[in-house]
């Protein structure tokens, strides 16, 4: 896209993500603006709601009281007016003298043999109403019969007179009564006059939340409102079922005041109800119900120790169309704002981007090499010195340009050349050897390598000095080059010092072994410096593609290897590579070098090899073996490349990979098996250089491979703490109290004292494998394992003895009571596959 179109574009980005933002920080403002005033108001109307219930809870008590005693009054006047006893009383009577004292009705308790009932009563439904099951209203009864005061702490107590709160009429829950009774054992019968409905509850229906409520309902945005008793909301409603009805009582009503029809969600309500009499905290929330978008408000509170909660439903809908429309208005206005800066910006594009396009035009040409074209362009600005710079650019190409044809050819003859000899250098060789190596393929060929280096020639260099060594090396190039003139295929490369590498296309060996004793023929020559004669030879070494092997790196050292074989033999000799030489001469640096490539591309595998609990037939553990099949050298026994990966820095990589993949592979097996399998590590002395380091290691590995450290085990020889033994031992402490456990391996070899061994954080001696084997079948030379076994238990120590090859050896050891045991009788070390077979088959035995 060109910059005519961009800054455009660039513009109206900019502009646009600042309105976004402007318009993002407007509507979050404005909204929690909204939502602040919504909770205000929320606020005061919950504020009203609940001093009007507390109100109403003080005023009816104070209602009650004066109601209670009104009662009494008319309990002294009904008992002038009626007989001693209740027998001789009439319903019609009690209608009348309800009537004239100003009671709703009057009824007449006397006892029975086991109850307390209704005898006469100018309410029919009270007639024969038994009270047995009634609670603390029966208790009362009894307390008056018994002319004691009433002491059941609800009501009023008066002499001979108690007066229970306004409560559903058992006989008849259409009804909410407030009653009182009077005895003083003048009568057989308790006086019972009582209010009902509106006389008895006028005082809430006057000056209660009810009419409040129902003002702010009425108002927009206030859907709903609610006096929710906590204790009962959300729960199995309390029926009590009395005298053949079943009603709720008052106080168990789970809603006092207001309504709860409309936009009901019993669990969400039920469970924020509850949270915020728990915490003493308002509670809210968002939902769509009842096909509107609302917001839902819990407002905690009590009234003379009762607790309750005032719930409001908010129409949340009027926020959003609020917010909806000042979006719509700031939208409008972006729009307007974009289409502005759309063309300004079109306007300022246009006077940028001509010139700069004309510069372009320019520059392009230069690019396609027409080079000293200048530019004109009368600015002053910065365009006008970026034109100048172009023309001094293009100035300074074109003799750049002259300059690089003139040098090219000496670069790349430098590049691919040794500058002493002349002759092809390494670099050219390793760029061509592929191509060479498919060339051979395709057309069937080929590739003879003779790899050549001078007898002697040390010597004469360090006799006669550099220089006279490099005219020598010149000599012998110009030999070499004179042995194969008859010859075309072929290259001659100086790999370094005084070693060359001669590659022959298509040659067989006789052929090939012909032109390396030529080459040797005319280099035995004697070498003339300053009227001093020098005689030389030279060891040929050779190998045949694809005879020997497909992999050209490995024919250079096989060329190698038969080199040095040469030399051994006493130089001036051509040796053919053979799969028997290779097995001699197999050297340190090139097993080192086999090696950091095995570890590079993860050639090497971890082998597991169980450790046995013979008593229990149990497996209880693994140890972790390192082995490695090179695709030149075979099978490279640990005890070879071990030394040398620890004298090098190869061993660091090498436990690291043993530790994760130990790690890895036993974290998997330990998923199915009840009883989790532990691992053991060997770790060399290189581990313990940096003691802190190790530890981190270790944690980080376990942590990584959801590894227990229960489950995992660090062996060491006794070797490893003759050198900074108080460091070594700390920090096997320290992995000791992650609950690590730590084996001497291969113990009885080293040199551990007894009170050295006493100190060490150690849970485990391994018996070397030595000592095991060397038992006899009449349990002779078992003098050292026995030995090992009572200092691991005289020092509370674990014993696991290594090599178990034979039977007798295994009876051996379970006779000393050594029962945890490692060998070939058991298993070799195996593979990941074969080990996961091994674990299938010893469940099956099981």
């Amino acid at each position: 896209m060109s910059i005519k179109k961009k800054l455009p574009l660039l513009f109206c980005l900019l502009v646009f993500i600042i309105l976004v933002t402007n318009n993002a920080f407007h509507y979050i403002r404005s909204k929690n603006q909204l939502i602040s005033n919504n909770n205000r108001e929320i606020s005061m109307i919950t504020k009203e709601i609940s001093y009007h219930v507390k109100n109403t809870t003080k005023g009816s008590l104070y209602v009650e009281d004066i109601l209670g005693r009104d009662l009494r009054i008319a309990s002294l006047a009904i008992k002038d007016q009626l007989p001693p006893r209740w027998e001789d009383v009439s319903n019609e009577q009690l209608k009348q003298i309800a009537k004239d004292v100003g009671v709703s009705h009057i009824t007449l308790l006397a006892k029975t043999d086991d109850d307390i009932i209704g005898v006469k009563s100018s309410d029919p439904q009270e007639i024969n109403m038994a009270t047995k099951g009634w609670g603390y209203w029966y208790d009362a009864y009894q307390q008056l019969f018994a002319l004691k005061p009433v002491t059941i702490g609800k009501g009023l107590t008066l002499p001979n007179y108690w007066s229970g709160p306004i409560e559903v009429a058992s006989s008849n829950p259409d009804h909410v009564d407030k009653w009182g009774y009077y005895y003083d054992g003048t009568t057989n019968y308790i006086i019972n006059p009582y209010f009902r409905d509106s006389e008895a509850i006028e005082y809430e229906d006057l000056f209660g939340p009810k009419k409040i409520i129902k003002d702010y309902t009425k108002q927009k945005g206030i859907l709903e409102l609610t006096v929710f008793n906590p204790k009962n909301f959300g729960k199995k409603k309390e029926f009590v079922q009395l005298n053949g009805n079943n009603y709720m009582r008052i106080s168990a009503r789970p809603v006092w005041y207001g309504q709860y029809k409309k936009y009901p969600n019993y669990k969400k309500d039920t469970t924020l109800i509850q949270k915020a009499m728990k915490t003493g905290k308002t509670q809210s929330y968002k939902a769509q119900l009842n096909g509107k978008s609302v917001m839902k408000t819990f407002v905690p509170d009590s009234a003379n120790g009762t607790a309750f909660v005032t719930g409001l439903v908010y129409d949340y809908g009027l926020i959003e169309n609020e917010l909806a429309h000042e979006l719509k208005v700031h939208i409008l206005l972006s729009i307007i704002i974009m289409i502005i800066v759309l063309i300004i910006s079109f306007i300022f594009s246009n006077s940028i981007t001509r010139p700069i396009g004309y510069i372009v035009d320019r520059v392009n040409e230069i690019a396609k090499g027409n080079f000293g074209k200048k530019l004109h362009l009368r600015r002053k600005d910065e365009l006008g010195m970026l034109a100048e710079n172009v023309n001094a650019l293009s100035m300074d190409l074109h003799n750049y340009v002259t300059d690089l044809q003139q040098s090219r050819e000496f670069i790349e003859y430098q590049a691919n050349h040794d500058p002493l000899t002349g002759l092809l250098n390494r670099r050219y060789f390793q760029e061509k050897l592929p191509s060479i190596v498919n060339r051979a393929n395709q057309n069937g060929e080929t590739l003879s390598i003779i790899f050549m280096d001078m007898d002697r020639f040390k010597e004469v260099n360090d006799s006669f000095g550099h220089s006279k060594g490099d005219e020598i090396l010149k000599m012998t190039a110009s030999r070499i080059k004179d042995s194969l003139a008859n010859n075309e295929n072929h290259f001659i490369i100086r790999q370094g010092g005084d070693e060359f590498i001669i590659l022959l296309f298509n040659y067989n060996l006789q052929d090939t072994k012909s032109a390396a004793e030529s080459i040797i023929s005319n280099l035995k020559a004697p070498y003339f410096l300053n009227e001093t004669e020098i005689y030389m030879g030279a060891s040929c070494g050779v190998s045949i593609y694809p005879k020997h092997t497909d992999n050209i790196e490995s024919l250079i050292i096989y060329a190698d290897t038969a080199m040095y074989t040469a030399k051994k033999m006493g130089g001036n000799k051509v040796v053919v590579f053979s799969e028997q030489l290779r097995k001699a001469n197999i050297k340190r640096p090139q097993l080192e070098a086999r090696l950091r490539k095995a570890i590079e591309n993860e050639l090497l595998e971890v082998y597991y090899q169980p450790k046995m609990n013979v008593k229990e037939g149990t497996i209880f553990g693994v140890e972790a073996l390192l082995r490695w099949t090179d695709d030149e050298l075979g099978v490279v026994s640990p005890e070879i490349f071990i030394p040398i990966a620890e004298e090098t820095e190869l061993i660091q990589p090498i436990w690291e990979f043993v530790m994760k993949t130990a790690c890895s592979q036993v974290s998997i097996w330990n998923r199915n098996r009840p009883i989790p399998l532990s691992v053991g590590v060997n770790f060399s002395a290189r581990q313990f250089q940096e003691p802190r380091k190790m530890v981190t290691m270790i944690e980080e590995i376990l942590a990584n491979n959801e590894l227990r450290p229960d489950c995992f085990e660090i062996e060491i020889t006794e070797s490893i703490l003759l050198n900074n033994s108080r460091e070594i031992v700390q920090s096997l402490r320290t992995l000791k109290s992650l609950g690590i456990s730590i084996s001497i391996d291969d113990f009885g070899t080293g040199y551990s004292s007894l009170s050295y061994l006493k100190d060490l954080p150690i849970d485990c001696l391994k018996i070397d494998k030595s000592f095991i084997q060397n038992i006899e079948e009449d349990y002779e030379n078992s003098e050292i394992p026995e030995a090992i076994i009572n200092l691991g238990r005289s020092l509370k120590l674990k014993v696991i003895a290594e090599g178990v090859e034979k039977e007798y050896q295994k009876e051996f050891l379970l006779s000393r009571d050594c029962c945890l045991m490692q060998g070939y009788l058991f298993s070799r070390p195996l593979n990941k596959s074969d080990f996961e077979e091994y674990l299938r088959k010893q469940k099956e035995a099981e």
